[in-house]
Parts: structure tokens; sequence; C-alpha cells
């Protein structure tokens, strides 16, 4: 296993102290700020591990199906207790996780016609974007005006780059031509 698999590896791991630390911070400042901190390391990871899988040449398909994977399962674990505490709104969660499993099954389509889709630019705006607006919120939950720049700073990208996926990938489901060969990259 490459270095950079071992560390998006950890980025899972660090995922439940994360949210055990986040679910209990509405009692404990001192649990919010640690969950802070776990969030900002796991999501740190995700810009260290692809540098080390293209500098040393460590790209994998192991590391591509693993990376988006974990982005996905650390993002999504804050999403749903901030939706669980009626924050976010179940809409919003809902666009996310469909924007999620359609671009997967989208990868999955393609993989079976021998080709892997890297992450386009607009999957790595969103990937950022929504780790950040994450941060923030950890930190400023429940102000209004906030609360509402945060969902659009998540759902627009998440929107922006669904739409982008599918329009670039066409021809994986045989409407334009199909994107040719492997691609190497980290996935968003």
């Amino acid at each position: 296993m490459t270095t950079a698999s071992k560390i998006t590896l950890a980025r899972i791991a660090l995922i439940p102290a994360f949210m055990a630390l986040f679910w209990f911070s509405e009692q404990n400042e001192v649990l919010r700020w640690a969950s802070l901190a776990v969030f900002m390391i796991a999501s740190l990871t995700d810009f260290v591990d692809g540098k080390i899988a293209r500098k040393y040449h460590q790209v994998s398909d192991f590391g591509k199906f693993l990376d988006p994977l974990a982005d996905k399962l650390l993002v999504l674990s804050a999403m749903t207790i901030f939706t669980a505490r009626g924050l976010f709104p179940a809409w919003a969660l809902m666009t996310v996780l469909t924007r999620e499993f359609a671009v997967t099954g989208l990868r999955l389509v393609a993989a079976g016609q021998g080709n892997v889709i890297a992450a386009g630019l607009s999957g790595k705006v969103k990937t950022f974007s929504t780790m950040v607006a994450l941060c923030v919120w950890i930190v400023f939950h429940g102000v209004p005006l906030l609360d509402e720049i945060i969902i659009a700073v998540i759902v627009l990208p998440t929107l922006w780059s669904g739409v982008e996926y599918f329009v670039k990938n066409r021809g994986v489901f045989g409407f334009g031509k199909p994107r040719a060969g492997r691609q190497n990259g980290s996935a968003a």
C-alpha cells in the first residue's frame, strides 16, 4: 500500500473521532474546537495524499477510489450532524447525496468501459469550498445569514460540478464523443 493511500485511510479513521467530538460539542466549547481541529486535519490530508501520490508516482486505481470516498464520508458526516440539529436542510443534504451517487454511478459505467474519470476542476472546487464552509460552520453555526451563505457555498458548487461531470462525460452513455483512455489524478 502506498504512502498516499495510508494517508487517505488515516482521513477515514479520523471521521469517527470527529463525529463524536462534534456531536457532543453542543454542551462543551472545548469539544467544538477539538472537532474543528480533527476536521481540519482530516481535510488537509486530502491535499497531502494527492500531492504525495503525484510527486512520488503513487497514483493508483485504489487511491482514485479511496480518496473521493474518504472525502464524501468526511463532509457527509458533518452535514448529517448539521441536518440532525436542524441547521442543514434535508433538501440540501439530498442534493449533495444525489450528486455524489450520480457521479459515482457515472464513474462506474466509465470504468466498465475501461475509462477512469479523474476529478475535474469543478469537483476540486466543490470539495475545497465544502470543507472550508464546514470548518467555518463548525465554529459559527446558528448565525442566520451565515447559515444561508454556507448552505449556498456547499450546494451551488455541488450542482455545478455534478452537471459538469455529466456534460463532459456524456459519451459514457452514448451521447456525444466518449472520453478516450485512462485518466490520472485524484477524484473528487
